[in-house]
């Protein structure tokens, strides 16, 4: 091997370390069970795929636990952040519906959609909505992250892992698309924020 692949990979390996360690230490503690959300707060959902008006495996399974935590009396705000584009199916204007077919009233629900990324939603759940304290609803994958991003853009952010039912490939493409590149990624954003 080459000097400089070696210098590269060792250098790559530090970038993931790095990310890794940074969400890790950001979220210890604040990943909560459904039944530890304090009574009153806001759900931050997350948005995903949706196909043809229906939302696809993830976001339903966010959907559901934010139902729940809703009926449950725990969230009583809930802002859907997505990509609002037609292009990309309106996110929250999907998710709106489904929580709206599921009893939760127009009222508790905001939409933004300008989320186009887990940061973008942070941001703006502070900065648009108001919210400097939330709940993320997303897998537990994605969860330990956004909860670092929101930190990082001063949102008091705990988190509850969201089900889903998904092929078992996905998930684990998602567990390492968050390892590899997603993490890092997010280290570098929080970084060039302050």
């Amino acid at each position: 091997m080459s000097r400089v692949f070696v210098a590269v990979l060792v250098a790559v390996e530090l970038v993931i370390t790095i990310g890794a360690t940074w969400v890790y230490v950001s979220s210890s503690g604040r990943i909560i069970d459904d039944v530890e959300v304090p009574a009153g707060s806001t759900a931050l959902v997350l948005g995903s795929l949706v196909d043809d008006g229906e939302p696809g495996d993830y976001v339903r399974g966010r959907l559901d636990t934010t139902v729940d935590l809703y009926r449950s009396g725990l969230v009583t705000r809930i802002i859907n952040s997505g990509n609002g584009s037609a292009a990309a199916g309106n996110e929250p204007a999907v998710m709106r519906g489904y929580l709206e077919e599921r009893g939760v009233p127009t009222a508790a629900i905001a939409d933004d959609p300008l989320g186009f990324d887990t940061e973008a939603s942070c941001r703006r759940a502070r900065d648009v909505f108001d919210a400097d304290r939330v709940v993320i609803i997303t897998q537990d994958f994605h969860l330990s992250r956004a909860i670092a991003l929101c930190s990082s853009r001063g949102v008091d952010a705990t988190g509850v892992a969201a089900g889903c039912d998904c092929p078992t490939w996905t998930l684990a493409r998602n567990h390492l698309r968050e390892l590899v590149l997603a993490r890092p990624r997010a280290l570098l954003s929080a970084v060039a924020a302050d």
